[in-house]
């Protein structure tokens, strides 16, 4: 179960003044590609689920993320979800993303896959083959800082249609790590509200909320 702090931040001004009281804390920036799966019938949304492959184009050290994602919930500036995620080889990821039909191939050497095939699909492979097509997906470009105690990613993500600015922050106790941020804002004069949606839900509506 991933738990984390998530609020939003109103413009790109606003994003500027965090990024920059934060610099003194500043520890690595990934620019990141994220792209999103289902099955042509809808086998994974239609439990809550999302397959995700994140591509992080940092050079000269590349990777490849894919995740399965499920039963989102975001309360109060809070999310909680289930994740589980595995690294796969970068050029991998490019051919699924070129051809997600590659992804039913991958059920053997991949547990992220196999447990979509075992659980989402019946444990049918189709010959290799299980109907995911690609939903399309954004861009995000992360800056990460460690502050207090608490590791805080500050989020501009481009969209089609806009971009989002954010604050993320996992936390094992997310009350607290919420709190702290935002006296931090507060004291600071920077403007925020809590997060009313997912960047996946965003991407999915087609508008900023």
């Amino acid at each position: 179960m991933e738990v984390e702090v998530k609020l939003r931040l109103p413009d790109s001004q606003t994003y500027k003044t965090l990024t920059s009281l934060l610099a003194p804390f500043h520890v690595r920036t990934h620019n990141q590609h994220n792209n999103f799966f289902d099955g042509s019938a809808g086998e994974l949304s239609g439990r809550r689920a999302v397959l995700r492959i994140r591509f992080y184009n940092d050079q000269p050290a590349r990777k490849c993320i894919i995740c399965l994602k499920a039963k989102a919930v975001l309360i109060n500036g809070v999310s909680r979800v289930e994740e589980d995620e595995e690294e796969i080889d970068f050029s991998i990821g490019e051919e699924c993303l070129a051809n997600p039909n590659r992804l039913g191939g991958l059920v053997e050497s991949c547990r992220i896959m196999k447990r979509v095939k075992d659980e989402f699909f019946g444990g049918n492979d189709n010959n290799g083959e299980l109907g995911l097509v690609c939903l399309g997906g954004f861009r995000n470009l992360r800056n990460v800082y460690e502050w207090k105690g608490l590791v805080i990613e500050v989020d501009e993500t481009s969209f089609e249609f806009g971009t989002l600015y954010e604050i993320e922050c996992e936390s094992s106790e997310p009350e607290k790590a919420k709190e702290l941020i935002e006296e931090f804002l507060k004291e600071n004069g920077v403007g925020y509200s809590d997060s009313v949606a997912s960047k996946f839900a965003i991407f999915r509506s087609g508008k900023l909320p």
